[in-house]
């Protein structure tokens, strides 16, 4: 039986799609880096990165599962409420595209471009939980 998607579930499931890829290349690293079986073997997550790109793309995917949990959320409720319009629709792709943005910017190392990212996609997020609680 298919499911017809709102847009702003469309574009979360786009975005735990690109999260879930996300942890790739700093794990890539550390395999080549260290070897696969200490890669795989840190339980306790205590390596340390000797490339700063790499410890960054950590930290980027770990920003990018916390803000999809937000995201999800607030999706969810505008699809269950049925809120959504064209601004949410607009929100949630932007949202997409900013996080993924975001995260390339974060692993270059380039500061003030994810903050701007960042902030822009959090706007994403208050226009999307702002049309659910009625304030737009």
């Amino acid at each position: 039986m298919p499911i017809d998607l709102s847009p702003e579930l469309a574009w979360t499931a786009w975005m735990a799609l690109a999260t879930a890829l996300m942890w790739a290349p700093q794990i890539l690293w550390l395999i080549a880096d260290r070897g696969l079986v200490p890669a795989l073997m840190d339980g306790e997550h205590n390596i340390t990165y000797t490339a700063p790109w790499a410890a960054r793309a950590d930290r980027a995917h770990r920003n990018a599962v916390e803000n999809l949990a937000i995201f999800a959320a607030l999706a969810i409720a505008v699809h269950l409420t049925g809120t959504g319009d064209a601004a949410t629709a607009s929100a949630a792709a932007l949202f997409f595209f900013m996080r993924v943005a975001h995260f390339t910017v974060y692993v270059a190392g380039l500061s003030v471009i994810r903050t701007v990212l960042f902030l822009v996609g959090v706007g994403c997020q208050l226009t999307l939980g702002a049309r659910v609680v009625g304030l737009a």
